[in-house]
């Protein structure tokens, strides 16, 4: 299977390409220089089975329209704390409802239930576990309400956090299973595109990854000066022949894994 965090500039998107044909999406950021929803359906790929939307703004969900068009989506996985009508009012008072925005209000209406067990798509050697902040009791914002996913592929475990900040990776650190399950991840995608308000130090005194990576577009703010916050933490990886900390979408470009 496959694992690729795709260079959408200042955004995200996520794939895994299961070797029986499955697919787990997060996200569905894009650029004019990389669009996923192209480059996965030009594979013969024709259903997502499982799309994780870790956060409601508009670089994580700015191909949504395209998404929908093209593939089937089987599984929506979100924070559902929060409520369609209660999203629309969020995005009004902030702005406006874009086109992308009001594709997800629509799939959060109709993807409104859990899905049946009899419906779960097979990913074998693929296990996962979502966290999230409640909106309302908890937070307010989007971002502290992300969908956080730590998921392990054959024996390698990832943390895709959404754009959680300080406060919020706080308050799921209150958790023991989360604390726990965090303890062993190898590969930690920074919080909000390794911006400084994603950054919380006390995440990492229960996790030590080997490499963190950023998905985010050239540097053009001091908020993304971060790379040595994170690169401390990390046991660091090989990586083109010297050993990296951080690596980036902007000087990397789309990473894959084959797991």
């Amino acid at each position: 299977m496959k694992l690729t965090i795709h260079d959408v500039g200042h955004g995200q998107c996520i794939s895994l390409v299961h070797e029986n044909g499955n697919v787990i999406l997060w996200d569905c950021g894009h650029s004019d220089w990389c669009n996923p929803a192209t480059i996965l359906y030009s594979q013969g790929i024709k259903t997502i089975n499982r799309l994780f939307i870790t956060n409601y703004d508009e670089d994580h969900i700015s191909d949504l329209p395209n998404i929908i068009s093209k593939f089937t989506i089987k599984i929506l996985h979100r924070n559902r704390s929060v409520t369609a009508e209660q999203l629309r009012k969020i995005k009004q008072d902030t702005g406006y409802i874009t086109d992308s925005m009001q594709s997800m209000l629509g799939l959060i209406n109709t993807y409104a239930t859990d899905v049946r067990p009899e419906d779960n798509p097979a990913f074998p050697n693929v296990s996962y576990t979502c966290y999230c902040n409640k909106y309302g009791a908890e937070f307010s914002d989007t971002n502290n309400i992300s969908l956080v996913t730590v998921i392990k592929c054959s024996g390698t475990k990832f943390i895709i956090p959404g754009d959680v900040e300080t406060a919020g990776w706080e308050n799921l650190l209150k958790n023991d299973t989360f604390r726990a399950d965090i303890s062993d991840v190898d590969y930690f995608i920074a919080s909000h595109h390794g911006r400084e308000n994603g950054y919380c130090e006390a995440v990492f005194s229960y996790c030590k990854p080997k490499c963190f990576i950023f998905s985010d577009s050239n540097v053009q703010h001091a908020t993304q000066e971060t790379t040595n916050k994170y690169n401390k933490h990390a046991s660091g990886i090989t990586f083109n022949g010297e050993t990296r900390y951080v690596l980036t979408t902007r000087n990397d470009n789309s990473l894959t894994w084959s797991l």
